[in-house]
């Protein structure tokens, strides 16, 4: 069963290969990446993190979820010596860091609660994936090239991982290093593999706000392997990284 819909303003699809009637597991998680674009989304005034931001309250007197995505975040700031940042300038919460993932990652584990066995997530590009595509192949994941919307930069082949990208590319210079207060320019891309999405997310906006320094530090924090590419186009890999063979599919 394959399901696309478009959450928090941008393609989410999922794509399930067990042989039973998924679409009830697939609602439900569709159904959580709907809740959490409802309490985060900065776009909306009705949303938690707005409200919080326009009342300036403490975040520890929100909502469990509001208080797991802070705490990520927080911590994330703290390991990453303050280069991750979840606060701007003026104090004001920016969880676009945290959320996405954290928010997919759940997606993937009602998948799995409900019996799911063998899916992709994948969330605007970053990827959950579990079990295998079929005869116990590993899934091909495509990592964009930073040069261009239809390059490929390589096809990694996982399996029960979280695979995210940060960049400046699509967004501009939307990544900033929380050291400095200046847009991360060390890196133009990084890629993050890792044993869940929540935590590939966080460590691949980390290693693009840390530069090149961020590749071995990722592994230190929980990547499996950080593939990046570094201002002046260097190919730069660090960690257990399997690239599929040329031309094989999903």
């Amino acid at each position: 069963m394959r399901h696309l819909e478009t959450v928090m303003g941008i393609p989410m699809s999922v794509d399930v290969r067990d042989d039973l009637d998924a679409a009830p597991a697939v609602e439900a998680a569709f159904r959580a990446l709907r809740e959490a674009d409802r309490r985060f989304s900065t776009y909306r005034s009705d949303s938690e993190v707005s409200l919080l931001n326009a009342t300036r309250s403490d975040a520890a007197a929100g909502s469990a979820d509001l208080r797991e995505v802070v705490a990520l975040g927080l911590a994330m700031s703290e390991a990453s010596g303050g280069a991750f940042r979840v606060r701007g300038p003026d104090g004001r919460w920016d969880l676009d860091g945290v959320v996405k993932g954290w928010a997919a990652d759940r997606a993937a584990r009602t998948l799995t609660a409900s019996g799911i066995g063998h899916f992709c997530l994948n969330a605007g590009g970053d990827v959950a994936v579990s079990g295998s595509p079929g005869e116990g192949r590993p899934w091909n994941v495509a990592v964009r090239s930073p040069e261009s919307p239809a390059g490929v930069l390589a096809v990694l082949s996982v399996t029960d991982s979280g695979v995210a990208t940060s960049g400046a590319y699509e967004r501009g210079a939307h990544i900033v290093d929380g050291r400095s207060g200046r847009p991360a320019s060390g890196l133009r891309s990084a890629t993050v593999v890792a044993d869940d999405l929540t935590t590939a997310d966080l460590l691949a906006t980390a290693v693009f706000a840390l530069g090149e320094e961020g590749l071995p530090w990722a592994l230190a924090h929980g990547a499996r392997g950080v593939l990046a590419v570094a201002a002046d186009g260097r190919l730069l890999g660090q960690g257990a990284l399997d690239f599929a063979p040329p031309g094989s599919g999903r």
